[in-house]
């Protein structure tokens, strides 16, 4: 398992559609995707669960995967989220 905190960047300002472009970018990795905050978590390949989130900018979420290429699927959304 690899996790990383990023603190969400004004992504609804930033890109088109990001709720879709984040399960996108999670789909296209084999590892399972999570973000979490409270008691929160949520699917990153689910476009349901990634709409129940609240993705406010400012917002400090711990965004988790496991299997084989979790490292570079939770850095490239983390890199997203951030606005980088």
């Amino acid at each position: 398992m690899y996790s990383e905190n990023v603190t969400v960047g004004n992504i609804f300002d930033k890109y088109a559609n990001p709720i879709a472009e984040v399960v996108s970018k999670a789909c296209s990795h084999e590892a399972d995707v999570y973000a979490s905050l409270d008691n929160k978590r949520v699917n990153l390949k689910s476009i349901m669960g990634i709409m129940a989130f609240q993705w406010d900018e400012g917002l400090v979420v711990k965004v988790e995967g496991t299997g084989e290429d979790a490292e570079e699927a939770v850095k490239e959304i983390c890199s997203y989220l951030s606005c980088q």
